[in-house]
């Protein structure tokens, strides 16, 4: 064969009655000189008018086969197409409708984020860990917290270690079914709190002191299991009495009696609704996988944990109005975290380039990390607190939360101990530069080695994808 073999049915050689002039080129073009027989022309305007109506779907089409496609699915039969439109056949159809609509490609409907956050349950959140401090207001004549501090502080780092490592061990057999995360709560919180009130037994030094930490303890790990299972709003229904109980406190003594009952009613509200939310979950169909992961994967949440409770604690002694702050602020910051995955996978589709992809994650990391810090400086003036301790310890405990949101946990767990240890070394022997400066100085240190860290491991889209 000395040429190519034509692709489409109805080329050049089977145009009947065509008379063409000497030395024509080979292509069809106004040199050709075609008779054709009465009623079988080419009906333009017909033609025209199928392109407009076809227009929307024709523009797109980035070969004549795919208007091909659209015509059969019209349903044109060859009889319509030669009788209506005068073309010998489909393809040649095709390629007319082709040729006479502009291209247009329309950008793809826009995907819906999948980390849009709730509004709502991030900000009551928020409130719900700043709620139980009401009861120390309510129990303070009862127990002596200027003598006996220790023993509830004591037990409340433990806790919050405790806490953060048998959350992420519930997250992770909530991906089996929620009956295995409630078996892990079940067998995790009370074994937490019993650990909790034995480290700070030897600090109780007397009855009431010993009741207010097992009492915390307590509650700190029912409210954990309503946290980790989603139960936010029965929580705060839970804490009901303590709300009327401070309410009242400005304006009128309740006595002895009615603040000890309000803290205990609020603490066996706080333990029934644990109950019942835990006997729901457990009601549930087991599942069919019933391996666990090893208890080590949540070793480092537990390490940040007890962590961030010292980096807390060790701004607490001196500005503890801004720890206050600081817990409040805990609710806008897990907004800012599923705010910062979305804002990430709006940048990977945006991009082309790893290079690209580089620089939008640097800026939503920017932006993300200013809106979280930008309040909390006039918080820190109205509170009375140098500025500069407070942001540095909320940029490090926010940018250590974003990495382990991506399952990067040991280095936030050990930057943060690292910045601990520094901090609570110079405070405890007095080095320098004393402890006005030692938190400030650690933190700002840990902040930029996170947020290195988070820009070289978040940087990459295919943490994202």
């Amino acid at each position: 064969m000395s040429g190519p073999m034509a692709l489409e049915p109805g080329g050049t050689e089977q145009d009947t009655l065509a008379l063409r002039l000497a030395e024509a080129p080979a292509r069809r073009d106004d040199h050709t000189l075609t008779l054709r027989l009465p009623g079988h022309g080419v009906d333009e305007a017909a033609v025209s008018r199928l392109a407009a109506e076809l227009a929307d779907r024709v523009g797109p089409a980035v070969h004549p086969y795919e208007v091909a496609a659209l015509l059969e699915a019209e349903g044109l039969t060859a009889g319509q197409i030669t009788e209506r439109y005068g073309h010998p056949n489909l393809f040649s159809l095709a390629t007319a409708l082709y040729e006479q609509v502009p291209r247009t490609f329309p950008e793809p409907v826009p995907a819906a984020d999948p980390w849009r956050p709730d509004t709502v349950r991030c900000l009551l959140r928020g409130v719900l860990f700043a709620l139980p401090g009401l009861a120390y207001l309510l129990t303070a004549p009862l127990w002596h917290p200027g003598r006996h501090a220790a023993a509830l502080v004591v037990a409340g780092v433990v806790s919050w270690a405790w806490g953060q490592g048998l959350g992420h061990r519930a997250h992770l057999r909530m991906a089996a079914g929620r009956r295995e995360a409630a078996r892990a709560l079940l067998t995790g919180a009370p074994l937490g709190a019993a650990l909790a009130t034995a480290t700070a037994l030897p600090l109780t030094g007397g009855a009431p002191a010993l009741l207010a930490a097992t009492a915390q303890s307590l509650y700190l790990a029912a409210a954990g299991v309503l946290l980790v299972l989603a139960r936010e709003r029965l929580l705060l229904a839970a804490l009901t009495p303590l709300l009327v109980g401070a309410a009242a406190l400005p304006w009128w003594d309740p006595g002895v009696p009615l603040r000890t009952g309000l803290t205990l009613l609020a603490l066996l509200a706080t333990l029934a609704v644990t109950g019942y939310v835990l006997r729901g979950a457990l009601a549930t169909p087991a599942a069919a996988d019933g391996k666990r992961p090893p208890l080590l994967w949540s070793l480092p949440y537990g390490l940040f944990g007890l962590a961030a409770a010292l980096l807390v604690l060790l701004e607490g002694r001196r500005e503890p109005y801004a720890v206050i702050v600081l817990t409040l602020s805990m609710g806008p910051a897990e907004w800012l975290l599923y705010r910062y995955r979305g804002l990430s996978v709006a940048a990977l589709r945006a991009t082309a380039t790893p290079a690209g992809f580089l620089l939008r994650s640097t800026a939503v990391l920017g932006l993300c990390l200013l809106a979280y810090l930008l309040p909390l400086l006039p918080a820190a003036y109205l509170t009375g607190a140098p500025p500069a301790g407070l942001l540095a310890l909320a940029a490090t405990l926010w940018t250590a939360l974003l990495l382990q949101a991506f399952g990067t946990a040991w280095p936030p767990a050990v930057i943060c101990l690292a910045a601990a240890a520094t901090a609570g070394a110079v405070t405890l022997l007095h080095l320098p530069p004393g402890p006005a400066g030692a938190l400030p100085l650690a933190c700002a240190g840990a902040a930029l080695c996170l947020v290195a860290c988070a820009l070289r491991l978040l940087g990459r889209p295919a943490r994202h994808a």
